[in-house]
C-alpha cells in the first residue's frame, strides 16, 4: 500500500450533534496512512479546491452557528469528504500520493494568493468544484504548468479556449441542448414539439442552441414552434394537438418561471398527453423537492445529467458505510461527486502518467458516470484543442422529488 498524506480539514467527524468546530480546526493538518515507501513509488501531489466557507463559519477561532448547521457550506463540504473516502477507502498500491483541499471561500488564502506565492507550483493534478474567476484562474495557471485541471462541478467553459490541459466533467449547457435534439429526432419526430421560453440571456442561448442544431442544412430537421412567454402562459393551449404527444421543452432556468409552467400544464384538460423535458438545473429545483409542499412536485420531467448515483453497487455501499460511520450522517450527491473525481482521475495520474489526455475515456477506470471526454474545437480552422468535455449525459425521470434513470 502506498502513503497518503492529507493536508486538509478534518470535517464533520460528528455530524448529527453538529460540531462543526471539532470538524474543521485541522485546516493543513498531516495525516498519513500505514504503507512502506519503496524506492519504485513515486510521489504525485494533488490540489482538490471547494467552496467550504471556513471564514464565514468561524469568528475568532469558534463556531457562529451554535447547534445548527450552515447548509450554505454543505456542498463543498461533502465534496471533500467524499474525495477522502475515495483516499481512505481504496488507497493507490504503490504509490505515495499527497493531496492538499484549499478553501475557496478563504478571505487570506485566495486562488490568486496561492498561485502568486507558488504554493501549487509543484501540483500534478488539480480537481476543482469551482466557477466564475476561480475556474478562470486555475484554468490559466494549469495552462502555464502543464498540469491537468478538472473541473468537476461547473457547467460552463468559462469562455476558455486554446487549453487542451483544461478537462469539463459537468457539460455544458449546449451539450445538453445536443443530447436533448438529439433524442427527440431519433423518437419524438412525429410529435407536437413547442419550446416554451422566457426573455433571458440563458434562455435565448438554450433556444438558439436548440434552434441551430435543428437547421444545420438550413432544413429543419424537426417541427419545433418557440413560444416566448412573459406571464401569459395561456397562450400555450393554442398550440397544443389533441390528437398528438405534446412534447414540451422547458428552456428556462429560472424556478418560478418553471413553477408557472408546471402549474399551467397541471391544469391542462386530460385530452392533451404531455411530456415535459426540463433543462440539467431543474432538479436542483426547491419546488420538485423531496419535502416540497409544492402542487407541481408531481409533475413528472425528463433532464439531463451527467451524474446519476443509484446507490446500490458495492463501491456505493462503501461510501455510505464510511460516511455514516465517519459523520453519523447521509451523504448527498456531493459527496459522490467527491468520491469520484478523485477515484476516477487519481487512478488516471499515477497509471498514465505520460499518456493521460488519450486515456480519459478508459472504461477499466469508470466506475459511475461512463465519461465521454471529447476535445472541443471551436475553430476548426486553428486545428487546437480548446479544451476536453464530457459529452456522456443520462435522461433521468424525475417524479414526487426522486429520480430514475430513463435512458
Amino acid at each position: 500500500m502506498g502513503i497518503i498524506q492529507t493536508k486538509s480539514v478534518d470535517f464533520m467527524r460528528h455530524l448529527h450533534k453538529i460540531t462543526f468546530t471539532a470538524l474543521l480546526t485541522l485546516l493543513l493538518a498531516q495525516t498519513k496512512a500505514q504503507g512502506t515507501i519503496s524506492n519504485a513509488e513515486r510521489k504525485y501531489s494533488i490540489a482538490l479546491f471547494a467552496p467550504l466557507f471556513l471564514d464565514s463559519v468561524f469568528y475568532e477561532n469558534k463556531y457562529r452557528y451554535g447547534k445548527k448547521f450552515p447548509r450554505f457550506a454543505l456542498q463543498g463540504i461533502d465534496f471533500i469528504q467524499g474525495a477522502q473516502i475515495a483516499l481512505d477507502s481504496f488507497p493507490l498500491e504503490n504509490t505515495q500520493l499527497e493531496t492538499f483541499i484549499f478553501d475557496t471561500k478563504s478571505d487570506t488564502l485566495s486562488i490568486e494568493t496561492l498561485i502568486k506565492t507558488h504554493q501549487l507550483d509543484n501540483l500534478d493534478l488539480i480537481i476543482g468544484s469551482v466557477k466564475d474567476q476561480d475556474l478562470l484562474l486555475l484554468a490559466a495557471f494549469a495552462k502555464d504548468h502543464t498540469i491537468p485541471f478538472i473541473s468537476a462541478t461547473y457547467p460552463n467553459d468559462g469562455g476558455i479556449t486554446n487549453n487542451p490541459y483544461f478537462i469539463i466533467v459537468n457539460p455544458t449547457l449546449q451539450s445538453h441542448c445536443e443530447a436533448l435534439f438529439s433524442y427527440l429526432l431519433q423518437n419524438n419526430d412525429e410529435d407536437n414539439i413547442l419550446l416554451i421560453n422566457k426573455i433571458g440571456s440563458q434562455e435565448d442561448r438554450a433556444a438558439d442552441y436548440i434552434n441551430n442544431i435543428n437547421k444545420l442544412d438550413k432544413k429543419p430537421l424537426l417541427t419545433i414552434q418557440t413560444i416566448t412567454i412573459d406571464s401569459n402562459f395561456n397562450l400555450i393551449i393554442n398550440k397544443l394537438d389533441s390528437t398528438k404527444n405534446n412534447v414540451i421543452i422547458g428552456g428556462s432556468l429560472e424556478e418560478n418561471f418553471v413553477v408557472g409552467l408546471c402549474n399551467t400544464i397541471k391544469s391542462l384538460p386530460k385530452i392533451y398527453k404531455i411530456t415535459l423535458f426540463g433543462m440539467p438545473n431543474w432538479s436542483g429545483f426547491g419546488a420538485f423537492g423531496k419535502n416540497s409542499k409544492s402542487t407541481i412536485k408531481d409533475i413528472p420531467f425528463y433532464f439531463t445529467t451527467p451524474f446519476y448515483y443509484e446507490k446500490s453497487d458495492s463501491i456505493s455501499n462503501t461510501i455510505l458505510n464510511a460516511y455514516t460511520k465517519m459523520y453519523k450522517g447521509h451523504p448527498t450527491d456531493f459527496a459522490f461527486k467527491g468520491f469520484e473525481m478523485m477515484y476516477f482521475f487519481s487512478r488516471l495520474l499515477t497509471s498514465h502518467t505520460s499518456d493521460f489526455y488519450t486515456n480519459l475515456n478508459n472504461q477499466k477506470v469508470n466506475i459511475f458516470s461512463n465519461f465521454n471526454f471529447m476535445p472541443i474545437i471551436t475553430e476548426p480552422s486553428h486545428k487546437r484543442i480548446d479544451y476536453y468535455e464530457n459529452k456522456h449525459l443520462f435522461f433521468i425521470k424525475r417524479v414526487d422529488g426522486k429520480n430514475y434513470k430513463a435512458w
